[in-house]
């Protein structure tokens, strides 16, 4: 038999492995897979992931991210790296904007913009490879460029801050 001590302390040790108990009839979170960052070094967040309440009503399903502002010497725009290995299921326009997705498998896709590429459909990447630059296009940052990413899982848009942090709350246990 566990004490309730030890059965708080393996709860709380379950919780940061992320692997608490699930609600009733609820599918298990599947556990998130570890990504790079599609900007070196490390970018700022310029708009955090804000998804709609409703799938049909506006939001921000993704996240900017904002370039260092000096790029390596000779590249005039910021390099954008593939966070995982995948393949790419889309390179192309949407409305105004040059967009690149890729497809990570376990129904994970992750999509840039404004990215110019000269990858194709059908291309495989590997993570941590360059997968196009931040095109110099007005966007919908305040004032400077930034990369727009977003994550699908299916359907779902997810936080791809999710992908490349530890996004866990910090619990505390009790001294005795």
């Amino acid at each position: 038999m566990t004490s309730p001590k030890i059965a708080h302390l393996l709860l709380a040790a379950a919780l940061l492995a992320g692997s608490g108990p699930a609600a009733p009839g609820a599918a298990p979170t599947p556990p998130q897979p570890r990504w790079d960052w599609p900007l070196s070094p490390k970018p700022r967040v310029a708009q955090p992931f804000d998804p709609p309440a409703k799938p049909w009503l506006s939001g921000h399903r993704g996240v900017d991210l904002a370039p260092d502002p000096s790029p390596a010497p000779g590249q005039r725009n910021a390099q954008v790296f593939a966070p995982a290995d995948g393949l790419v299921t889309f390179a192309g326009i949407v409305v105004d904007r040059k967009v690149i997705t890729i497809d990570h498998d376990g129904g994970l896709r992750s999509s840039f913009e404004p990215v110019a590429s000269e990858l194709q459909q059908g291309d495989p990447v590997a993570k941590g490879q360059v997968i196009g630059t931040i095109e110099d296009i007005a966007g919908h940052c305040p004032a400077a460029k930034c990369l727009h990413w977003g994550v699908r899982r299916g359907d779902d848009f997810v936080n791809p801050l999710a992908f490349v942090q530890d996004l866990r709350p910090s619990i505390l246990l009790p001294l005795d």
